[in-house]
């Protein structure tokens, strides 16, 4: 496993921002701790990108190292994509003695899409653990003995099953609150595998032209998903209504608690065309 300790003056800073007066013992406990405020505190969220590909920065992409994403996260509140959340969680986590590694998983999993997410397990043992820091679960998920998984909170549940010797997970974007299947594939990335994933998004992402951004709160899950402001309700209710610029900044910064100077160098969404390659994008070049 490749070490990407952070330095123990960044890891006492990130640990007083989640709210540990100590430094937690690697227990699977701990885990639980240490995960449940990561999802309250650290969205998912685009907005650095959106700022680096709008300026056509041809440097390395925010949140490229643990330690940009967390120096961002301290001083703007700001989170990641799944390739630096994950590659920032990983290298807490081992910071803190946990056995954690990096996965590789598959959104919208689908005869012809390639793996494109970037996830976490820790070991215990031989048990296994996946904490998500774009799905933000709550509570980490076991993917040992049992066929079926099943967190049934409204707001941040979802369901994962084995098939074909795989784990497929069922989850609510809020940008497709019907759900969509994330199905992991592999674990053991280095910090160059994903550093050279997230590079290769520069072309084309989902989450190169609007905001995207997701944080649970005590019992709900509150966030932007492609033009939308979003609040999935633990009641089961979700409540959805398309955003202007001042509603835009009214999430980000008091619901999701970015900071104003991050927030003011956002440009404006922009519609999302069809990825390359596709038989859409072939089809609107044709026209």
């Amino acid at each position: 496993m490749q070490n990407t300790s952070l330095s123990p003056e960044l890891v006492e800073r990130i640990l007083a921002r989640l709210d540990f007066a100590q430094r937690p013992e690697p227990t699977l406990e701990n885990l639980r701790r240490l995960y449940a405020a990561w999802c309250q505190r650290v969205p998912f969220d685009n907005v650095r990108k959106l700022i680096h590909v709008s300026t056509g920065n041809p440097g390395p992409f925010p949140g490229s190292t643990p330690e940009d994403f967390f120096e961002a996260w301290l001083r703007h509140g700001t989170g990641g994509t799944c390739w630096a959340g994950a590659g920032a969680c990983q290298a807490l986590l081992q910071s803190l003695g946990f056995q954690a590694e990096r996965g590789l998983a598959t959104m919208m999993a689908a005869p012809g899409i390639p793996p494109n997410h970037g996830t976490v397990r820790v070991h215990f043992g031989r048990e296994n653990y996946l904490v998500d820091c774009s799905i933000l679960h709550m509570e980490p998920l076991h993917l040992n003995r049992q066929p079926e998984i099943h967190l049934a909170h409204a707001a941040w549940g979802l369901r994962a099953a084995q098939r074909d010797g795989k784990w497929h997970l069922h989850w609510r974007p809020l940008h497709k609150l019907d759900g969509l299947e994330c199905r992991l594939e592999d674990f053991g990335l280095s910090g160059t595998d994903y550093q050279q994933r997230y590079e290769q998004t520069r072309g084309w992402s989902p989450f190169n032209y609007q905001v995207a951004a997701r944080l649970n709160k005590s019992d709900r899950v509150v966030g932007l998903g492609m033009g939308h402001a979003v609040e999935l309700k633990a009641d089961s209710t979700v409540d959805t209504r398309p955003v202007t610029d001042a509603d835009r900044r009214h999430v980000l910064i008091d619901q999701l608690g970015l900071s104003e100077e991050i927030v003011s160098q956002l440009p404006a969404d922009r519609p999302t065309p069809p990825p390359p390659g596709t038989k859409t994008a072939a089809a609107m070049q044709s026209t």
